[in-house]
């Protein structure tokens, strides 16, 4: 059941052509890591993987074709720290008004191993914002805020790498692009300059029991492999799918990356 077979894993280290970090107004305190908080936070990492890599060996796959982007919204720049001690370097930010300060706070540290993901709802007229040092933004969720990236990203001269993001389950709460509306627009979105799409995300439905979320997760795959045959001209190698609550069921149906906050840093304040 190696459904990601044909599909080599996305080379995630630079931004593509090096999209700069920019100056940030806003100050980001930085504060020594705590022992036992590094410790706590390098054994959650441990658990994580090996329940990660033990999905992936049930589905037939290699570990390795599964990325772990560690979810630290909320927290600390120590948390951060930790994290890379125990040899993290994928992290992700829902909101760019969080991000951008632990961008330039990192920089200021010398972390500049960090691979920063943008994995959160990205507003139309702060697209600009969106055009950084970021490896991957997962939250590419309909064609206005495609268009607006590619726009941006060409007047800042560099070109960023994208998921699309999917409401498979078609909860209102939900963003992103229904299956439908997808066939009929990633023809359009393939050809947009500024941006590389490099496969779909989606979040499922919480469930108290994960086992429930797994049609979301097989219907996300399945809407990649239907896209890739009739789009072969792109890139739809990544799935973006599977949380703290879900990610093993996900990575048995594919996902190429998770995004685990609470079971690496545990909860967060809203």
């Amino acid at each position: 059941m190696d459904h990601a077979a044909r599909w080599p894993l996305l080379s995630l280290t630079t931004p593509s052509l090096l999209c700069r970090a920019r100056g940030s107004l806003v100050k980001f305190h930085v504060m020594m890591p705590d022992l036992t908080r590094t410790e706590a936070i390098a054994a959650n990492l441990e658990s994580v993987r090996r329940r990660m890599a033990a999905a992936a060996l049930r589905s037939g796959r290699n570990p390795s074709d599964v990325r772990l982007v560690a979810v630290s919204k909320q927290h600390p720049l120590e948390d951060i720290e930790a994290a890379m001690a125990a040899g993290q370097l994928d992290f992700g930010e829902n909101r760019l008004e969080e991000l951008w300060p632990k961008v330039e706070a990192a920089r200021a540290r010398g972390l500049d191993a960090i691979r920063w993901h943008m994995i959160g709802v990205i507003q139309s007229r702060k697209t600009r914002d969106a055009i950084g040092p970021f490896v991957l933004i997962h939250s590419v969720d309909r064609v206005k805020i495609a268009q607006r990236l590619s726009r941006d990203a060409i007047a800042a001269g560099c070109v960023m790498d994208v998921l699309l993001e999917i409401n498979v389950s078609g909860e209102a709460t939900k963003h992103g692009f229904t299956p439908d509306e997808l066939r009929s627009v990633a023809g359009d979105l393939l050809a947009l300059p500024g941006i590389r799409i490099h496969g779909l995300m989606t979040m499922a439905p919480f469930e108290v029991e994960p086992e429930a979320t797994r049609p979301v997760f097989r219907a996300l795959r399945m809407l990649r492999d239907e896209l890739a045959a009739r789009f072969p001209q792109g890139d739809w190698r990544e799935l973006s799918m599977g949380m703290t609550n879900d990610f093993e069921v996900a990575i048995e149906e594919g996902a190429t990356i998770v995004r685990i906050g609470s079971a690496i840093f545990g909860a967060r304040s809203e």
